[in-house]
């Protein structure tokens, strides 16, 4: 069938179409249809399914890209704990332990002593923390500027670990001119050992559970 035969058809009217011609037509009808039908019932119902695993690659894939850079950096992040574990041992030695809390208490007692008038030295009570426990001691001294600065560099040279805070310098009344009074609150730490780190663990333990029960 030619071209110009073709066009003559009329579409309004395909039965009397040539059978090969309306044969075609039917064939492609199934055709189109069949996809219609594959893109309704597998495509368009898998579609949620397609875009869920779409997101699960993009998320494996950024995992993988964060686990091969901590593989490609795992020795300097070893080296990295090494110096940490190296630096928090240097810091805990400055700390000392239970028995060694008194001489060091002394110490603080007599750093600056010949230089300043101690005029209170009051030990209060401890505060634990997770692994160690801090010690505050109010203190009051007097001298001139330069003996309450001599004071506080003597405190700062102790091999253990002392902070000062509250730190409040007055000039009292009816003292000579030159003479400060410095009122400070020391603060020194020492470690708990593994018999009272098991026991403040036990406490906690036990406060919680009292805590939940009420």
């Amino acid at each position: 069938m030619t071209l110009d035969e073709l066009k003559q058809l009329d579409p309004k009217d395909p039965g009397r179409w040539p059978l090969p011609v309306r044969a075609g037509a039917i064939a492609i009808f199934f055709v189109l249809a069949c996809v219609l039908l594959v893109w309704l019932g597998v495509w368009n119902r898998n579609k949620d399914e397609l875009v869920r695993l779409e997101n699960e690659e993009v998320t494996l894939r950024n995992e993988f890209k964060s686990k091969h850079a901590k593989a490609v950096n795992l020795e300097l992040y070893k080296q990295q704990l090494a110096d940490i574990e190296r630096s928090f041992g240097a810091m805990l030695r400055q700390l000392p332990g239970r028995t060694e809390m008194e001489a060091l208490l002394t110490d603080i007692s007599q750093s600056g002593s010949g230089v300043v008038q101690q005029e209170l030295f009051d030990p209060q009570d401890e505060i634990p923390r997770d692994f160690y426990a801090e010690k505050p001691i109010r203190i009051r001294v007097a001298g001139t500027y330069h003996q309450l600065a001599e004071f506080v560099s003597s405190v700062a040279a102790l091999p253990r670990i002392v902070t000062l805070h509250d730190v409040k310098i007055t000039s009292p009344r009816g003292a000579a001119p030159d003479q400060l009074q410095l009122d400070v609150t020391a603060r020194t730490y020492r470690y708990l050992d593994e018999e009272e780190i098991a026991a403040r663990s036990a406490e906690q333990k036990r406060n919680n559970t009292n805590r939940r029960q009420r």
